[in-house]
């Protein structure tokens, strides 16, 4: 079947751009796996802040959370951002990287926010607007939405051939052959490899894993514990269901494209620079996972159309912020895909441009 467009992955990128492009267009969304999102949307820690990803990432962010909002999909958390003496210069410059954006941060005591809290980390900023992200609703609703205004899912469908003949893209996939005027590559780890099946020079589109527990404390976590961040890039936690804690040594490993399994040494160093922080003993690891958050090589998301291939257009490096900045995102590589208005305003869609590379060989 002839579709108008056809977007490889239907992760949170391409379930969301599916759906904001809605009923404007054909829409196949082709899938390597039996099921949409296994992959990062399926393993993200689930929560949302305005400046995680920092400021190119931030207004994305920012313009995506009305929308996360109205929908029922945030629920209130806060964040905090740690350091110890020495880290004074970083808390400076997180106050000055947002200064002057409308994201609300302030200096506070973080002994004040973290029971038991060690006396070393001493600076801390408050960000009162991050929230819990409930991913699986938002991607199950995505989904759902694209579908009803006529997306076909294929899964179980990976990629094996991509070739532009007579204006239209003809794609073979495990699930068959399928011919598209535009080729999305919303790919994920593996948008790179995506891009040189279609004949197109890679972004540089790296993988890294990212290690995740979840642990029983005692004393158990506080519920109105916050999300607790070094301000140095060591760590993260918040609290879960029942007095658990959700905790990562905040590890980027460069990863080959694959389902990624977490290391025990980076389970061990998560747990001992927890234990560096607050004065808690950790009774039991009851899960660990890890997924792959892909970066372009300066870290900031890459959408648009590739200046050198026709109908090739990217929506790829999300690193872990493809899920936060879901809503804002896909309306503007909507807009940019089908060539209408729609970007949200305060969002330049020339900072994410692929473009920016021109050096690719």
């Amino acid at each position: 079947m002839t579709y108008d467009i056809a977007i490889i992955g239907a992760g949170m990128a391409g379930a969301s751009l599916a759906a904001a492009i809605g009923s404007r267009a054909r829409v196949v969304l082709i899938e390597a796996e039996d099921m949409p999102g296994r992959h990062a949307t399926g393993r993200s820690a689930a929560f949302w802040s305005e400046t995680y990803g920092g400021p190119a990432v931030q207004p994305l962010t920012t313009a995506s959370g009305p929308a996360l909002r109205d929908g029922g999909y945030l629920t209130p958390l806060g964040s905090l951002h740690i350091g110890r003496a020495e880290d004074g210069a970083r808390i400076e410059r997180l106050l000055a990287d947002f200064a002057g954006t409308g994201v609300a941060l302030s200096p506070v005591d973080p002994a004040t926010h973290v029971p038991d809290l060690r006396p070393q980390w001493c600076l801390g900023v408050w960000e009162p607007s991050c929230a819990y992200i409930d991913v699986a609703a938002l991607h199950a609703d995505y989904l759902a939405a694209a579908k009803a205004a006529g997306a076909v899912v294929l899964t179980d469908a990976a990629l094996l051939t991509a070739e532009r003949r007579d204006g239209a893209w003809r794609l073979a996939t495990r699930a068959g052959p399928v011919a598209a005027s535009l080729l999305v590559n919303a790919a994920g780890a593996w948008a790179d490899r995506v891009a040189e099946m279609a004949c197109v020079a890679p972004v540089g589109i790296t993988p890294y894993r990212r290690t995740m527990v979840q642990l029983r404390t005692d004393p158990p976590a506080p519920a109105r514990l916050p999300h607790v961040v070094d301000i140095a890039g060591g760590f993260y936690f918040k609290p879960e269901t029942g007095g658990r804690l959700w905790l990562t040594p905040h590890d980027e490993t460069p990863s080959v494209p694959c389902d990624i399994a977490p290391e025990e040494w980076d389970v061990a160093v998560a747990i001992d620079r927890l234990e560096q922080v607050v004065d808690w003993r950790v009774d039991a690891v009851e899960r660990r996972w890890a997924g792959l958050r892909s970066f372009a090589p300066d870290r900031v998301p890459v959408y648009g159309y590739d200046p050198r291939v026709p109908g090739f257009f990217w929506c790829a490096g999300q690193g872990g912020f493809g899920i936060q900045t879901a809503p804002a995102a896909a309306a503007m590589a909507a807009a940019l895909l089908l060539g209408e208005g729609g970007v949200p305003e305060a969002i330049d869609p020339g900072r994410y441009d692929v473009g920016r590379f021109p050096a690719r060989s």
